[in-house]
């Protein structure tokens, strides 16, 4: 069966990871199908034999789809040149809202961090329009901990409640006046799990 044929065999592009067909995989891995694709770069993973090309490439593919499984991908991966070959900032500029979101959840898991990464985090995490984006980027922050960091997060703190209660959680990374007095604000905030998150976090002080 073509690989680019529509009515593709999800089983048999699946199996591949299982069954160590690396030919069937890469044979998927071009395939006109967003669902094929995403299936062959997972059958990669499994079989532990994803090269850096087939990564960036996936990164960059026009499907959220893929992109979404590459991005999920980095974390296992991270370290040393690797880091440098797909240039996590440039993802954390998707115009995709919803692989945006998952960006930043990965940045969070790429530890050590870069200042590149942390300056596009803090930006999404002030200014993006939408909540989902700026609440990952804020659970990021708190998950890298860098104190340069502690004022955004602090910041977040006045957000809308869904992002004030990711962030009430992310300042137990960080340290200083202004991330206590915030705390006890936070004791009489308007939404209940915000006030709990904040008293517990202020009992364990």
């Amino acid at each position: 069966m073509s690989p680019n044929q529509r009515n593709f065999s999800n089983r048999e592009v699946v199996e591949s990871g299982f069954s160590g067909n690396m030919q069937e995989a890469l044979r998927y891995l071009d395939s006109t199908e967003d669902v094929a694709r995403a299936y062959a770069f997972g059958a990669l993973c499994r079989m532990d034999s994803l090269e850096i090309d087939h990564l960036t490439a996936a990164l960059t593919d026009p499907s959220p789809l893929v992109r979404r499984r590459a991005l999920l991908a980095i974390p296992d991966r991270w370290g040393g040149d690797f880091d440098a070959e797909i240039d996590l900032p440039s993802r954390l500029r998707d115009t995709d809202a919803s692989i945006l979101e998952v960006a930043c959840y990965v940045a969070g898991e790429c530890d050590p961090t870069t200042e590149a990464i942390l300056d596009r985090l803090e930006e999404i995490a002030q200014h993006h329009d939408e909540d989902l984006c700026r609440e990952s980027a804020v659970a990021a922050l708190g998950s890298l901990g860098q104190q340069r960091s502690a004022p955004i997060v602090v910041r977040a703190c006045s957000d809308r409640p869904t992002i004030r209660r990711r962030a009430v959680l992310a300042l137990v990374a960080f340290d200083g006046p202004e991330v206590d007095k915030m705390l006890r604000e936070l004791t009489k905030d308007t939404d209940w799990q915000v006030r709990q998150a904040a008293e517990e976090l202020l009992s364990i002080e």
